[in-house]
């Protein structure tokens, strides 16, 4: 009996010591993998607003995060939005609420740093300090404000819709008019050599330039992708001078306002990252004017 004491003991202390140390891994990795992450994206937005190693951000170059939740209770469904505030001596936050009709309902402050404000549990836990039941909130998205010189530079989107086998996952960088500034696949499972060549250059770089009206109507055509397209495409290609300013300017003005030609073998791949596309700018574009003029009609000093 005793020898059967013995054995339960050790094992459960073996178990304990191993759940211990899984527990202390898995805590580790995941906040380096939760910082590799943030390195990721940061890196991209960067790179999307034509930032780079050789070519470093200014220094007045500032990034703001809003983030946007669904609030709703058995009567009513309302948006709320995250806003960063300027503040006299300080930022922070405070969550400004519309209604689905686009009108101003109420602002609320919310106790959260905002060096804290990228981590969902310390969002959660400055709503909840300030939702009352029986309402509940549910996050929507984020979106990245890059400010420069005192004015708005650019709109950065995280996005996901379905490829032709799982989710894509972007990010695109949009002007204060909507225009796309540049388009970045950052997760896809698509076939390799078919459908996973929506994120080469030749592919992501059709999206570059187009205007919101353009946008709007964007399509995918099954033809064959142009040569001197093709070339002007290859981003790295461009830059090593292997086509003139001029042909650039020519080839660029004259297929700025093509639609999206289609990757070999892989139309249904080229129409989801379009369709997606189109559909993450009309979408934010209808909402963030709304939420503009709300901020302006209640005067709330949002940092952006």
């Amino acid at each position: 009996m005793k020898e059967i004491i013995r054995i339960v003991v050790s094992l459960t202390i073996s178990c304990l010591v191993a759940a211990f140390v899984m527990g202390t891994v898995f805590a580790i990795t995941d906040k380096a993998k939760k910082h590799n992450e943030h390195l990721n994206v940061q890196e991209t937005v960067l790179g999307l607003l034509g930032y780079s190693k050789a070519n470093p951000a200014p220094s007045d170059l500032r990034l703001f995060t809003m983030y946007r939740y669904i609030l709703e209770d058995d009567k009513t469904k309302n948006l709320g939005y995250m806003v960063p505030i300027a503040g006299e001596d300080k930022e922070g936050y405070e969550l400004l609420i519309i209604n689905l009709k686009g009108e101003f309902i109420e602002r609320l402050s919310l106790d959260i740093p905002p060096e804290k404000a990228a981590e969902e549990p310390e969002r959660k836990a400055a709503l909840m300090a300030v939702i009352e039941p029986p309402k509940i909130f549910t996050y929507a998205d984020s979106t990245i404000i890059a400010k420069l010189g005192g004015k708005r530079l650019a709109y950065l989107l995280p996005g996901e819709f379905p490829g032709f086998k799982t989710f894509i996952e972007v990010m695109l960088a949009l002007d204060p008019t909507f225009k796309i500034m540049g388009l970045e696949i950052m997760e896809h499972e698509e076939d390799p050599g078919l459908g996973g060549e929506i994120e080469q250059e030749y592919f992501k770089n059709q999206f570059k330039d187009k205007s919101f009206e353009k946008v709007k109507e964007l399509k995918v055509v099954k033809e064959p992708l142009p040569d001197e397209y093709f070339r002007y495409l290859e981003a790295d290609k461009t830059k090593e001078g292997l086509i003139s300013r001029e042909d650039i300017e020519e080839i660029k003005s004259k297929y700025q306002d093509k639609d999206i030609y289609a990757l070999t073998g892989a139309t249904i791949s080229s129409r989801s990252v379009t369709v997606g596309v189109k559909n993450i700018i009309k979408k934010f574009a209808y909402r963030v004017n709304i939420l503009d003029r709300v901020i302006a009609g209640q005067n709330i000093p949002v940092a952006f």
